[in-house]
């Protein structure tokens, strides 16, 4: 039976999606920036809320729509708690919120640089096997492919080759996935059995102890 030593992947995106929107005061389409503030409107019962951003030439604001006449007790009262206190968390969360930004925008530019936490969830001796569990709170343009192949050290030609092989394989399997986006939840089992130096170079790797900044 194989041995699995298994770890955690949390990729966090440095930068939020940036809308192209047309700017009053450039005169033309510009790149505009989450500013991580919310402003409320209320009218009576009824409640709008925008995400403010600010033009990134000269600072002019666009609101992006989160809520629109939208009834108080129909509200999520944590939702409503965090567009009330300006909940950084909860704001961060809806910068990444794409389908909104592709509704209200005529292009989205996407960021390929993240942060990347790795932990140890199961250690064994003697392990054959490899399994990454992928964890992705917010959209990212990072495909699985050049994750696995910036991480683990490996040629992405390489890395194709073993999942051809089976040896790498992904829960859920899709058509295409190792080119796909990378999404939350997604388990990567490596076949080590026949590398030797799997505590040696495979190990630290997987677990964190190189640097780990892109």
């Amino acid at each position: 039976m194989c041995k699995t030593l298994r770890v955690r992947w949390t990729i966090i995106p440095k930068t939020a999606p940036e809308p192209w929107i047309a700017c009053g005061g450039c005169g033309g389409l510009r790149a505009f920036q989450s500013s991580g503030k919310i402003r409320l409107n209320a009218n009576g019962r009824k409640l709008d809320a925008w995400l403010i951003y600010k033009c990134l030439t000269c600072e002019r604001t666009w609101n992006r729509p989160i809520l629109e006449r939208r009834n108080v007790r129909d509200i999520d009262p944590a939702v409503l708690n965090a567009l009330q206190s300006n909940d950084p968390d909860w704001i961060r969360a809806e910068s990444f919120n794409l389908d909104a930004l592709r509704h209200k925008s005529l292009r989205v530019d996407e960021f390929a640089e993240f942060g990347i936490a790795k932990e140890m969830r199961q250690e064994t001796a003697n392990w054959t096997s490899l399994a990454i569990e992928l964890m992705v709170p917010f959209p990212t343009s990072t495909r699985l492919d050049r994750l696995l192949a910036s991480e683990l050290r490996l040629s992405r030609s390489r890395l194709q080759a073993l999942h051809d092989k089976g040896m790498v394989q992904t829960d859920p399997e899709r058509a295409g996935i190792m080119r796909r986006r990378i999404r939350n939840g997604v388990l990567v089992v490596i076949d080590l059995s026949m590398e030797t130096e799997r505590d040696q170079s495979w190990k630290p790797l997987a677990a964190g102890n190189y640097a780990v900044e892109q």
